[in-house]
């Protein structure tokens, strides 16, 4: 999908919501823990609820593939099930991947061509030879981890040279490397106070924005600090949406959640004049 493909939807459905798949079979109501295919069960549930009021879905490939082959099939199951059924929405697989270039280039292949997503989340950390194989798919995307929420991004994430935290340092390096028009960057949304600094350097990129709602990101703020002239926005929320309800409506009130975000969304597209 290009971007502006994506911008059209976000017009379309006035919202920038991505829903994030972090799927724990712990965690899911017992009504479907009890299926055969459980894991795909509850995510298409979740698609389907959700799909008016979202414009991407994002897989963590952890929860896949801690569940082993069981795991790795459900998601190949369900990236055939969004693309079929819905393939206007923008697909990411949040796999952090971040290897020399030879074995990135395999990444890159695995999750464009056979589970054709549209981005792929990659850790910077080796540099260009890590993220450019990435950046050769048409109408693809990688997703540059720049600025994350985790107490652990003060351990280098801050650090500074000459003035410059690594973090800053990282994204104007990155617009250097070919292919950097299908960059977008994950910033995340308790670090908002930092969105002011980051467009700065990044003007015209998409941000995806993890940490609203249940690990206590401020949509508000993000929209507030993060919003460019398209939008240029992908606001995640996973554990805020997919297990607001244990129960047998856990659909229902995903969808309720869903809608809630959407409709604060809504209004601040436009506030922009974007819609």
């Amino acid at each position: 999908m290009t971007q502006e493909a994506l911008l059209q939807q976000i017009k379309i459905k006035q919202s920038y919501l991505c829903v994030g798949l972090d799927i724990d079979l712990e965690k899911i109501p017992d009504v479907v823990k009890a299926t055969d295919d459980p894991i795909f069960n509850f995510a298409k549930s979740i698609i389907d609820a959700t799909h008016a009021y979202a414009v991407a879905y994002k897989p963590n490939l952890a929860f896949f593939e801690s569940y082993g082959l069981e795991g790795w099939q459900a998601f190949d199951k369900i990236m055939r099930y969004l693309n079929e059924f819905y393939p206007n929405h923008f697909t990411i697989a949040d796999a952090k991947r971040g290897d020399i270039g030879n074995t990135a280039a395999r990444y890159a292949k695995a999750f464009f061509e056979h589970y054709q997503v549209d981005a792929v989340t990659v850790a910077p950390y080796m540099g260009k030879d890590a993220v450019e194989p990435f950046l050769t798919f048409r109408d693809k995307h990688a997703i540059l981890l720049a600025l994350t929420s985790n107490p652990g991004a003060y351990d280098f994430q801050f650090s500074e040279s000459n003035g410059q935290k690594l973090f800053e340092k990282v994204l104007e390096t990155s617009l250097t490397w070919e292919g950097s028009e299908n960059l977008m960057y994950v910033v995340g949304a308790t670090k908002a106070t930092a969105l002011t600094s980051i467009r700065k350097i990044i003007p015209n990129a998409f941000l995806l924005v993890p940490g609203v709602g249940a690990q206590g990101g401020s949509l508000e703020e993000v929209s507030e600090a993060g919003m460019n002239h398209r939008c240029g926005l992908l606001v995640n929320s996973s554990r805020g949406i997919i297990y607001a309800s244990k129960g047998e409506d856990f659909a229902a009130t995903a969808q309720k959640e869903a809608q809630k975000l959407q409709e604060v969304m809504a209004k601040y597209l436009l506030k922009r004049g974007i819609v």
